[in-house]
């Protein structure tokens, strides 16, 4: 049985490369390309894979690109159910500049999807059988695509008796309407929520605990980047320190971290407990170069580190 089933509207085929200066008008000469999987959901899901979970990953795929996403899946041995479109499959396209350690990040609209498209998505999670404990519905939304189709992807877990992950930012977020478990917002985006600047933790936590007794989410996990992280219920709240390792790359940071949270739920961790291996696993893609994800030693060590420390909570 298949516990988490993640959904991720607007997939990418993940291209990184190095050069050793981003100049205008010259030819770049850049190191080899590596290619990944990637987008919010498929990201979580292959996460979950390295750590020894299993997902089932939900997205649309479409041309060339779709079809190249699927082998990469296939080759990770994620369970993929790809959604034929008529659109091509975006590609987002990361450059590390050698000379100053600086990386460049080019992140494309991705194809629309029709009516038909989407509620074939639609259709496809909520046809798993058996129905998954945990719902990962995350990233950007495509052109075509309402603002407010995570708030149908929440009436689905709903019926399906599944709790939802949500990690979306802008309109997506604010029309989700409410009936998530979870959602992972970072501090800009609760800033963009509210409307202003968010100062200090007392803030943060009036803010996050906003979305809880507006009825958007019942856990809300503020991430805050080089000052950890957020953790903020109806009945309370708690903070952890970052890790500190070096940096090489940010990207899937986020999505590392949900996905190992989520495992960590589906394991039995406490709350606490979860986030804090989700903040290893961000730490460790840090760690990696371009778009790489973590590594499961890496993932362990770090979160051992937090224990051994007594950042990790017991209950």
């Amino acid at each position: 049985m298949t516990a988490i089933a993640t959904l991720t509207l607007n997939p990418a085929l993940d291209l990184s490369t190095a050069t050793d200066a981003v100049v205008p008008t010259h030819k770049l000469r850049c190191a080899a390309p590596r290619f990944d999987p990637g987008g919010g959901g498929i990201n979580v899901a292959r996460v979950i894979r390295t750590l020894g979970g299993e997902a089932v990953a939900v997205f649309p795929a479409g041309g060339n690109t779709g079809r190249m996403l699927q082998s990469l899946l296939d080759r990770e041995g994620i369970d993929s159910r790809a959604v034929p479109i008529a659109g091509l499959t975006r590609v987002s396209f990361t450059v590390d500049e050698r000379r100053s350690g600086a990386q460049y990040r080019f992140v494309l609209p991705g194809p629309e999807l029709t009516t038909v498209e989407l509620q074939r998505c639609l259709d496809r999670l909520s046809s798993l059988s058996p129905s998954p404990i945990y719902i990962v519905a995350s990233g950007s939304l495509p052109p075509g695509v309402p603002p407010d189709i995570y708030g149908r992807v929440a009436q689905m877990a709903r019926d399906a008796g599944a709790r939802l992950i949500l990690d979306t930012s802008g309109e997506a977020l604010r029309r989700t309407g409410g009936g998530v478990y979870l959602v992972k917002p970072n501090l800009r985006e609760l800033q963009d929520l509210e409307g202003r600047e968010i100062r200090g933790e007392a803030e943060q936590v009036a803010a996050a605990r906003r979305l809880i007794t507006d009825g958007l989410s019942e856990v809300v996990v503020l991430s805050l980047g080089a000052d950890g992280a957020l953790l903020v219920t109806a009945e309370g709240h708690e903070r952890y320190p970052a890790i500190d390792v070096p940096i090489q790359s940010a990207v899937g940071a986020g999505d590392s971290m949900v996905g190992a949270l989520t495992l960590g739920l589906v394991r039995g961790l406490p709350l606490g407990a979860a986030v804090c291996f989700g903040m290893a696993a961000g730490a460790a893609t840090l760690m990696t170069p371009g778009t790489e994800l973590c590594r499961r030693e890496d993932v362990e060590r770090l979160f051992a580190r937090m224990r051994a420390s007594g950042c990790v909570p017991n209950a």
